[in-house]
């Protein structure tokens, strides 16, 4: 979900500060979500500043929260609390007949882009919990790892954020019982 790529290449890049070792970091971070934002079918241009990273930072720590809660009534207390901030109200828009109608809660089709992040990723996760009632995803539990994930269908809870950290998890465990 883009979401959960958002927050999570947010999250694997410094902070960008005014010194040349951040520019190349705050570099880094616009490529990143840049990349992500493409991925998920963002159309061109995709224009994004440093200060647009800082400030979808912020948000996507915000939005963690979602992610980090053990129950669906904890879910549902940090949406709710986050979509309080969100400008609202529910519109539809087709960005002028560019593409298919959806819903927004930002302010215009033109919203900075950590307004558009908050917007739409409240409005997603609102829709996973309320269509499964489950908290709609987690944080992986690999100790090298803090990346958010989406739960998606049914059968056991999911622990980790991919087969990759599972792995490395049980083979650190195997290597422990054997020691």
């Amino acid at each position: 979900m883009r979401t959960a790529a958002l927050i999570n290449a947010l999250a694997s890049h410094e902070s960008p500060t005014a010194d040349a070792a951040d520019a190349v970091n705050a570099a880094d971070a616009i490529r990143a979500v840049t990349e992500v934002l493409r991925e998920h079918g963002e159309a061109e241009p995709i224009e994004l500043s440093v200060q647009d990273i800082a400030d979808m930072r912020a948000v996507a720590l915000k939005l963690r929260e979602v992610f980090a809660a053990e129950d669906v009534v904890s879910a549902a207390a940090s949406l709710n609390r986050l979509l309080r901030l969100s400008p609202g109200p529910l519109r539809l828009t087709s960005h002028d007949g560019l593409t298919t109608w959806h819903p927004h809660l930002d302010s215009t089709d033109d919203a900075p882009w950590a307004e558009w992040l908050l917007a739409s990723s409240c409005l997603a996760l609102t829709v996973l919990v309320w269509d499964r009632q489950h908290p709609p995803g987690g944080i992986c539990a690999s100790a090298g790892c803090r990346n958010v994930y989406v739960t998606q269908g049914s059968g056991l809870p999911r622990r980790y954020c991919s087969r990759r950290c599972a792995t490395r998890e049980r083979v650190a465990a195997h290597r422990r019982a054997r020691a």
